[in-house]
């Protein structure tokens, strides 16, 4: 009878520092997530192809991982579309840009303040649609790109944060229209507002 009660109190004491360690764990890994809206305007650094972009306009939405402090990892979906002036049969062309992204994000304090820098760094997986009256007429398909961003983080009360920062991103795709292939060198700065949330 003493040996089971013995067994009990053991069971019942490795139980309780099981759930204390696992508590724990849980309490430090708090907020160690974040969930990152970023809609932004993008202007094309130079012709894609032959083709003059004009100012174009985007979205995305990444969820980041802080593994160590100040440096997370992300990983994420976006959107971005130009107009042109380039025409096929009197219909004007538009190009999007799609897919998804991944990399590495620095966050540190700036000096004293609350506000923070921001800095990140990471890879695309992207395609190049091109839209004739809301038609997609030619794809890409999926391809490596790549992209650096440097920007701000500032809390604004709870676990938000807006997110200002520039962003430069590269793309190269091939792209077959109308059975000519056009190799499309896609170069462009995006300047955007990002609402962060941590939990």
């Amino acid at each position: 009878m003493k040996t089971k009660v013995n067994f009990y109190r053991g069971a019942l004491v490795m139980l309780m520092t099981f759930l204390m360690v696992f508590v724990s764990h849980i309490t430090q890994a708090q907020e160690r997530w974040s969930f990152e809206f970023r809609p932004g305007v993008n202007f094309a650094t130079k012709e894609m192809g032959e083709v003059n972009l004009n100012t174009g306009f985007g979205a995305e939405g990444t969820f980041a991982y802080r593994f160590i402090p100040h440096l997370s990892v992300y990983a994420g979906w976006s959107w971005n579309k130009f107009g042109s002036n380039e025409k096929i049969n009197g219909a004007t062309l538009d190009y999007e840009e799609s897919g998804y992204t991944f990399g590495l994000q620095f966050i540190h304090p700036i000096g004293d303040s609350k506000i923070n820098m921001l800095a990140r760094a990471g890879g695309l997986s992207n395609h190049i649609e091109v839209e004739q009256g809301g038609d997609v007429i030619a794809d890409s398909g999926h391809g490596f790109g790549w992209q650096v961003e440097g920007g701000l983080a500032i809390p604004i009360g709870g676990k938000w944060s807006l997110m200002p920062s520039v962003r430069y991103r590269s793309l190269s795709r091939d792209i077959s229209i109308e059975n000519v292939e056009t190799s499309m060198d896609l170069n462009y700065l995006s300047v955007g507002l990002g609402l962060s949330f941590k939990f």
